[in-house]
């Protein structure tokens, strides 16, 4: 049974590299990241167009390059959540989190029992047809699927102290063009009110044992973040780097 290889890391306190991946159907984006050497890519069903079939075919692939798919879920919901998880995924980030009482039933819908109330879905393809038992299959990923909790709005940055407080949560990825826009101060992303409710977060997960991160548009910002402490750490998307060099390229020999 394979580990998580980036919830291990981020245990240990090492820096972990994802991007955004939402728009391009195909696996050789995922397969390619991981060659580039990202460690994950948060699927983005979110913002993104992706089906189940989408998500269930990435998800398949990464496991066999030693990538991590962690899917953003449209809603905190049972169905969009433990269907992800079904689909092979590492993990789910939540977004737009401002009640303890549904974060709490979401992480419980992440976790089979004893721990929580996912209902049984997997089969022997989700483990390589390796001869486990079901009480090895639940104890194995209830241990190594990740929770994401995003932090995306004023509200969420006055309640971190409450929603962090909450068993169960690995990472947060920190949403800024939310909370830039929350703030009053939209696509700001250095501006002081921006990274002092950022550094707030990161301060309170450290104190939690919650690995502090957040995503971010361009490698100036990436660096920025990493120099501050944020370990669960994105940079970019599968588009964007394609357009950057394509633009590079062409400009270079126009």
């Amino acid at each position: 049974m394979r580990p998580n290889p980036v919830k291990l890391a981020l245990k240990q306190g090492k820096v972990q590299l994802g991007t955004n991946f939402g728009q391009l159907r195909s696996q050789e984006v995922l397969k390619m990241l991981a060659a580039a050497g990202f460690n994950w890519a948060f699927i983005d069903t979110e913002h993104g167009g992706f089906d189940l079939e989408t998500i269930q075919d990435v998800c398949r692939i990464a496991a066999y390059v030693n990538f991590v798919p962690i899917v953003r879920v449209a809603d905190l919901q049972y169905s969009l959540i433990a269907r992800a998880l079904d689909c092979g995924a590492g993990g789910v980030i939540f977004p737009r989190v401002e009640s303890v009482e549904l974060l709490e039933k979401a992480v419980s819908w992440t976790k089979f029992p004893p721990v929580g109330v996912r209902g049984f879905g997997l089969s022997p393809f989700h483990f390589d047809h390796e001869p486990v038992t079901m009480p090895q299959m639940i104890e194995h990923v209830n241990e190594h699927s990740m929770v994401v909790l995003q932090i995306e709005t004023k509200k969420a940055v006055e309640m971190r102290e409450e929603l962090l407080a909450v068993p169960g949560i690995d990472a947060v990825m920190i949403g800024p063009a939310d909370l830039s826009i929350s703030l009053g101060v939209p696509g700001q992303f250095q501006h002081p009110v921006v990274v002092e409710a950022m550094e707030a977060i990161r301060d309170t997960c450290e104190r939690r044992g919650i690995a502090p991160g957040t995503q971010t548009r361009t490698l100036e910002l990436a660096k920025f973040w990493k120099e501050r402490g944020m370990r669960f750490l994105g940079c970019s998307s599968e588009t964007a780097m394609l357009y950057e060099k394509a633009k590079e390229i062409a400009g270079a020999l126009a």
